[in-house]
């Protein structure tokens, strides 16, 4: 079996560790060999986050390189942006449409790009959705991760009950309802 590199871009604050934790655990719960490495920009100010997850038979790198992911998994339509390099030819790109102003587009510096959305439909597969209604539905705007975990479940082979049983393991008891809705609002989506 040849390994699975997804991606998860997103802002500080956002919470794409806790997405990486519970992909890295499904894996793991479904036998797999996995490497995860964070690396963190301004995080805790609003700076890009990226998180790499490999998976498969052995996997010996955390790192993926560019055109190497399989999956890219983006909280932020920018973000999804600067990390379509990475993507893979074929590879799928799921992103929240949700806009995030840089400190430069905060500052007035610059503009936020108009049309990410569309380029990036023109250079990758893309499902494009709102996930932060679907949080906001689930019961939390912090559930925005866990919807888009949800989205990215349907595009792997590991069975949703495993997905389901990795949720109630890895979020913390009291958020577990709401992230549960929010996953099932995600894998129904998708």
């Amino acid at each position: 079996m040849r390994t699975t590199n997804i991606m998860i871009v997103g802002v500080g604050g956002q919470g794409t560790l806790l997405a990486s934790r519970i992909l890295g655990n499904v894996a793991i719960r479904a036998g797999y060999d996995v490497k995860v490495s964070e690396v963190h920009g301004m995080s805790q100010r609003g700076g890009s986050v990226i998180t790499y997850v490999k998976y498969g038979e052995a996997v010996y790198s955390p790192i993926i390189d560019r055109g190497e992911a399989d999956i890219i998994l983006a909280f932020e339509q920018l973000e999804a942006y600067r990390a379509l390099p990475w993507l893979r030819k074929g590879g799928k790109m799921i992103v929240n449409s949700q806009k995030i102003d840089p400190m430069p587009v905060i500052t007035g510096a610059m503009q936020y790009p108009e049309g990410v959305l569309e380029e990036l439909g023109k250079k990758a597969d893309v499902t494009a959705l709102d996930a932060l209604t679907l949080a906001e539905e689930a019961g939390s705007i912090r559930t925005v991760n866990v919807v888009l975990i949800g989205v990215m479940a349907k595009n792997t082979s590991i069975p949703y009950e495993e997905w389901v049983e990795t949720v109630r393991e890895t979020v913390p008891k009291n958020y577990l309802e709401m992230n549960l809705r929010a996953f099932d609002l995600g894998y129904h989506y998708a």
